[in-house]
């Protein structure tokens, strides 16, 4: 048997890259790890949904997908069952499951979101456009010590 030893991955923030994966998405996703960085199929990204904003109903054939929401209350639907959500929630998702989350609040909503295996769901997100994390993403995700005063 061989020991082996993998250096943990260690990111703030200010390393993610946030994308929208399609101009007209009202929700953006910022990587946190990927299949690269985790070495497994694997992929956590944050994923914030502005005002009234949701997903496209979509599914996965293969991937477990896994939502806990951080800030923000929304709905999420899966398979026909609708269930309110808000800071503190969870969902889990199973393969093949048509779902779609949106946000029902008055700010912002964020979740941080699990999918394994990956199946090409970072390069989807990576396909989209680019975008910033702005100063009411940074104080969510816990790095106001980041923000530069004007």
């Amino acid at each position: 048997m061989t020991n082996q030893c993998m250096i943990p991955v260690s990111k703030s923030p200010q390393d993610y890259q946030a994308f929208r994966i399609s101009p007209r998405d009202t929700n953006r996703l910022a990587i946190v790890f990927d299949p690269a960085a985790a070495n497994s199929s694997l992929t956590v990204c944050i994923e914030i949904f502005d005002v009234g904003g949701k997903t496209p109903p979509n599914r996965h054939l293969l991937a477990v997908e896994m939502f806990f929401v951080l800030k923000g209350q929304g709905r999420a639907t899966c398979d026909g069952k609708t269930v309110s959500i808000r800071a503190g929630d969870s969902l889990l998702v199973p393969p093949t499951s048509t779902h779609l989350i949106e946000n029902t609040g008055s700010e912002r909503l964020y979740t941080l979101c699990i999918m394994v295996p990956n199946e090409d769901f970072v390069e989807l997100i990576r396909s989209g456009m680019p975008v910033e994390l702005d100063e009411e993403d940074m104080r969510v995700l816990g790095r106001s010590d980041l923000l530069v005063a004007c």
